[in-house]
Parts: structure tokens; sequence; C-alpha cells
């Protein structure tokens, strides 16, 4: 599709200009400078665009060998978010970080992907063409609920499904977007200010000047055309048989954490479901050392 004619699309994300897509890549780079260093990168064509790839790899020839990572960011953010985590999973076992076409990053979207049926079929056609058959896929917030999604839909790549503080489970409340926005305007206040709103909000964006800058571009940058999507019914959640792993903050505002590390176990079958406690909906973030452990012992223990 002639990229004037997505442009149109009411459900299509974008750059609203080319200086400001670039302004924002300088951002991002700044972000993955914090982590570890790509091995790799590419580009992958699906029916939906073109979705953009880091590659992190061990040097270890047997830690080379064990299933894959792949790592499905938030929304209105990049793979540049995992900066805290590629180090620690990427000497493990070979990881893969996408960025979802839809939002800001270097993927170029071309037709919506946020009904389940496309988002699925879009995560699979990348996954093909990364001559990936088995993975473990991990999905934090709307990566989440990209990754719980595929385990329902097409599942046949997955060895196992991690998921941090996802979407999918309940509907997006009110609470959860007056954080998202409080959020954001605490990124403009004065950086004397910003430790104790960052505690305060449980943001620890707001100290960290690199990912700071990175969120605040991306709004300015890209808008994103999208709906929340909508949570799996428990009928829907009784259908996966992927090993299953739920990470949740204990002030997490997506979701309602006890009553979802107590419902889904129940509804799918040896699914893990934990809550770390001192965090809200980051978790892969302000406790990446114990998230990453967790992660690596999960993906272990299934294999």
């Amino acid at each position: 599709m002639p990229e004037t004619a997505a442009r149109t699309q009411a459900d299509v994300g974008r750059y609203v200009s080319d200086a400001w897509r670039e302004r924002y890549f300088a951002a991002c780079d700044a972000v993955y400078a914090l982590g570890a260093p790509a091995c790799a990168e590419e580009d992958v064509e699906t029916s939906f665009g073109t979705t953009h790839v880091y590659r992190y790899g061990p040097t270890d020839e047997a830690a080379s060998a064990r299933t894959p990572v792949v790592l499905v960011h938030g929304a209105g953010s990049c793979s540049a978010m995992w900066y805290p985590n590629t180090a620690a999973l990427s000497a493990d076992r070979p990881v893969y970080a996408i960025d979802t076409p839809g939002d800001p990053g270097r993927s170029v979207q071309r037709g919506p992907i946020h009904q389940p049926e496309h988002a699925a079929q879009w995560l699979d056609e990348t996954l093909a063409g990364l001559g990936l058959d088995r993975v473990h896929l991990v999905g934090a917030s709307y990566g989440g609920w990209l990754a719980l999604n595929q385990t329902h839909r097409r599942p046949g790549r997955l060895a196992s499904v991690t998921l941090l503080d996802p979407g999918g489970l309940e509907k997006v409340g009110l609470r959860f977007f007056v954080w998202i926005f409080a959020g954001l305007f605490a990124t403009f206040a004065p950086k004397a200010l910003r430790p104790r709103l960052a505690a305060w909000l449980e943001q620890p964006v707001l100290v960290v000047p690199e990912l700071r800058t990175m969120i605040r571009t991306a709004v300015r940058a890209y808008r994103i055309r999208r709906p929340s999507p909508l949570p799996l019914s428990e009928a829907e959640l009784s259908t996966v048989r992927t090993p299953l792993y739920l990470v949740l903050g204990k002030r997490s505002l997506l979701v309602h954490p006890q009553q979802q590390v107590e419902r889904v176990p129940r509804l799918v079958p040896g699914a893990r479901a934990e809550i770390i406690s001192n965090t809200g909906h980051g978790p892969w973030l302000d406790h990446a050392e114990e998230t990453n452990r967790r992660m690596l012992d999960f993906m272990a223990s299934v294999e």
C-alpha cells in the first residue's frame, strides 16, 4: 500500500513529520545505549507493514542454542523500553526485541493490527520471517495483550508466554488513564521535584533522563490510532494451553493484582501467577534484576 494511502487511514499510526521522526529515533538511541548493545537489526515484511527487530545474542555456544526470547513492548513506546532486561536475558539465550507497528519506533505500519485476529497474524508472520519456530514470548502492558492474544489464537510457535502487568485480563479503567496522564504532566516538573513525584506516582521514568526524553518526544512525534483492546473472556482464557507466567505489580492500576493471581491459574491449567511488591505497573523496569531472574527461571522450568 502506498505510504500516502496509509497516512489517510484513521486506524494506522504515523509520525507527524520526518523531522520529529528523526528526533524520536535519536531519543530512542540514547535509551538503547543504557542496555546491552544489539548484535543485529533487521526488517521483516508482513501483511500489515514492516516490523523492525533488534537481536541480542549470547556469545556462549550452549546459550545460543537455547530457545530464544521475543520481547513485545507496551503502548506508546518501542523496544528501547527493554534496556533494563536485554543484558541479563541475552546472556542466557538469544533475544529478539520487536518494534510493534502502530507505536512509535522503527517499524512502518501500513494496515491496522488492533483487531485480535490481525494482531495474531502479524506476530506470527513476524516470527516466521525471523525463522523462529519456537520462542518464549514476553509481553508488557499492551504487549502483554498481544502475547495473551497470541497464545489464544496462534500458539503454534510458543514455548511459553510471560505476561508483565498485562492488558487483556480486564477492562482498562479510568484510574489507569489518570495515572498515565499524571505521569506525563509530571515529566514537565522541575528537576528537583521529579524524584518525589516518581516515588508518589510510581513512575521511575521521571528519574531516568533518557527515558523521560524519549517518552516526551513520542507524544509530540507520533500519532497512535487504535482503540484500547478488549480483554479476553473467561471462555477464551480457558483455551490457553501454552505454559503461562503472570507477573503483576502489587500496586498496579491496570489490573486488580490479587484478583488476577487467583483467577488466571483457575482458568489456565498450570499457569504460574505472582505479585512483586513495592511496584506498580512497571516491574520489568524498577525491579529489573528480580523480574529477569524470575523470567529466566520460568523459561528454564518449562524446557
